[in-house]
C-alpha cells in the first residue's frame, strides 16, 4: 500500500542538507563516543621499567650519549612524539622518569615489549602486561624533594629543570634569572645535568 503524502502537509523540519547535517551530526557522536572515555593503558611495575632501563642505558634516565636514542629507555625522537613525549619534554633524557614512564606505557599498549627487542628478550618480557587505567590528565605533579641550598649554589638532581628549581627556591626572575646568574647556560638553557651547580 503506498503511502499518501498530501499536498498541503507541514513542511519537514529538516530539508535535505539538514538531514545529512543531522546524520553526520549523529554519527559523529557514536564514533567519537569511545574517544571520550579514558582509555586503559597497558602498564608494567615500576620495578619492570627499572629493570628494562638498566638493560638499555644503565639506569641513567637522563643518558644523551648522541646515538640518537635518548633518556633511561632509549626513545628515538620520533617514537618519543609520536607517543605523547612532547607534552613532557622535546626529547626522553630532558623528562622525569616518572614522564618517560608514562610515555613507555603507551608505547606498550601500542607496539608491545617489541618496542624494545634486545633487553625485553634478555629480560623476559615477553607475556601482556596488566591492564591499568590511564591517569587522568590533570593529575596533581608529584611533590619532589629539593636538593640543598648552601650559600646560593644549588645541586642539579635528576628530573629538575630551571623552571622546577626557579619555581622551588622562589628565584626573581623565574628560570631566566638563573641563566643571568649562570652564563655558561645561556648556550642551552635546556641542558642542565645531575650534579651540577647553580647559583641561585
Amino acid at each position: 500500500m503506498a503511502r499518501y503524502r498530501g499536498r498541503h502537509r507541514a513542511p519537514s523540519r529538516f530539508d535535505g542538507a539538514g538531514r545529512v547535517i543531522a546524520r553526520t551530526a549523529l554519527a559523529g557522536a557514536v564514533v567519537g563516543a569511545p574517544l571520550a572515555v579514558a582509555p586503559s593503558a597497558f602498564a608494567a611495575s615500576d620495578a619492570t621499567w627499572d629493570r628494562l632501563a638498566q638493560c638499555e642505558s644503565g639506569g641513567r634516565w637522563d643518558i644523551n650519549t648522541g646515538n640518537g636514542y635518548y633518556g633511561g629507555l632509549q626513545f628515538s625522537p620520533s617514537t618519543w612524539r609520536a607517543f605523547g613525549g612532547g607534552e613532557f619534554a622535546a626529547n626522553a633524557h630532558q623528562a622525569s622518569r616518572a614522564e618517560q614512564i608514562v610515555v613507555a606505557e603507551r608505547t606498550l599498549a601500542e607496539q608491545g615489549w617489541g618496542a624494545w627487542p634486545a633487553c625485553s628478550r634478555k629480560l623476559g618480557l615477553t607475556e601482556a602486561a596488566t591492564p591499568r587505567q590511564a591517569p587522568a590528565p590533570a593529575a596533581a605533579q608529584p611533590v619532589r624533594l629539593s636538593a640543598p641550598v648552601t650559600n646560593g649554589d644549588y645541586v642539579v638532581q635528576r628530573g629538575d629543570t630551571l623552571g622546577s628549581i626557579a619555581a622551588d627556591h622562589g628565584v626573581a626572575g623565574g628560570w631566566q634569572g638563573i641563566v643571568a646568574k649562570n652564563p655558561a647556560l645561556a648556550a642551552n638553557p635546556d641542558l642542565i645535568t645531575v650534579g651540577q651547580r647553580l647559583t641561585l
